[in-house]
């Protein structure tokens, strides 16, 4: 059995990282590490675990378990790994956006599966994408793959309210978002870092602009995002660019269908869609922002770092109705 640590295990991220592990047939929970919650009941904070687990969480680290889930803020996986010494043998998963940027500093790998997964397999530390970058990022890089962007990406998103933690602020009250709806860090989110470090790794000579409006929609969880950019092929060349690229991704699909969130919340999948209109390619990608943009995605990746088939423990289902 896989022994796993969970360091922040109060929020979100943590919340469905404990569902998926406490099911999954390899791994055992070893601790769940909270500075907040300390010798308290971790099904007293996640609350639909009630009559699950008996874990409780802790102040103290076990620095010798094969796995370790950073799922603390941004900014702070770094300074936690400064200030605590973890055994070279025990993997990495950081969820947070401190590794994501290549550099020569640390050795923590991009994890996309779609596009990095031999050196997954490989990895001993891992920087799980962040939620937006993750939608994004598939519905664009087959085109930067097959060397076919060759204008700007206009990218418009809506992500749910678990996206922005546990943390209150101002644009996370209910009455501020219930019934609401806005725009946030246009042009300047942090997942573009990310996203244009994978596109030019694909495709060097790309040098146009990712434009993204990120949005916040008055749900729980999800995102919906809608990218286009100008392409000279037809929709039937489109649909076999995308379809290779996904013809071996454990949860990428491409389909003709028009979507909606209920068809990925709760699971760990990205469904694309793709429309033609004169000469732009539209592209429609829907994911769960805490599965496959974080905890599912963060599994899926563990799965391949221990040579595990990579929908082990992931056989999730939507909550259709």
């Amino acid at each position: 059995m896989i022994k796993a640590g969970i360091i922040g295990g109060a929020g979100y991220t943590a919340g469905e990282l404990l569902r998926i592990l406490l099911r999954h047939p390899e791994v055992e929970i070893d601790f769940v590490y909270s500075t907040s919650q300390p010798g308290k009941p971790v099904a007293g904070k996640h609350q639909d675990l009630l009559g699950e687990t008996d874990l409780q969480f802790t102040g103290q680290l076990n620095k010798d378990v094969d796995v370790i889930f950073l799922c603390l803020g941004h900014n702070n996986s770094r300074k936690f790994l400064e200030e605590n010494e973890i055994s070279v043998n025990t993997k990495i998963v950081d969820l947070s956006t401190d590794y994501r940027m290549a550099s020569t500093d640390h050795s923590f790998i991009y994890g996309l599966p779609e596009f990095n997964k031999e050196a997954i397999r490989s990895a001993n530390h891992l920087a799980n994408p962040g939620c937006f970058a993750t939608a994004i990022s598939l519905a664009i890089l087959p085109l930067a793959s097959a060397k076919l962007l060759k204008d700007e990406v206009h990218v418009n998103a809506v992500t749910g309210a678990t996206g922005a933690g546990t943390s209150l602020s101002a644009t996370t009250h209910f009455t501020w978002r219930d019934n609401n709806f806005s725009s946030y860090k246009s042009f300047e989110h942090q997942h573009l870092n990310e996203i244009g470090q994978s596109l030019t790794k694909l495709q060097p000579d790309f040098r146009k602009d990712v434009n993204f409006i990120p949005n916040r929609g008055n749900f729980s969880r999800g995102i919906h995002a809608t990218a286009y950019t100008k392409f000279s092929g037809d929709l039937e060349e489109a649909r076999n660019i995308f379809k290779n690229a996904y013809k071996d991704a454990a949860f990428t699909f491409v389909v003709e269908e028009e979507l909606h969130l209920k068809q990925v919340v709760n699971t760990n999948k990205c469904l694309l869609r793709l429309q033609k209109f004169g000469d732009k390619l539209l592209v429609t990608s829907i994911i769960d922002n805490l599965l496959k943009g974080a905890s599912g995605q963060a599994v899926q990746n563990m799965n391949l770092m221990f040579g595990l088939e990579e929908k082990t423990g992931l056989q999730l289902k939507a909550n259709y109705f």
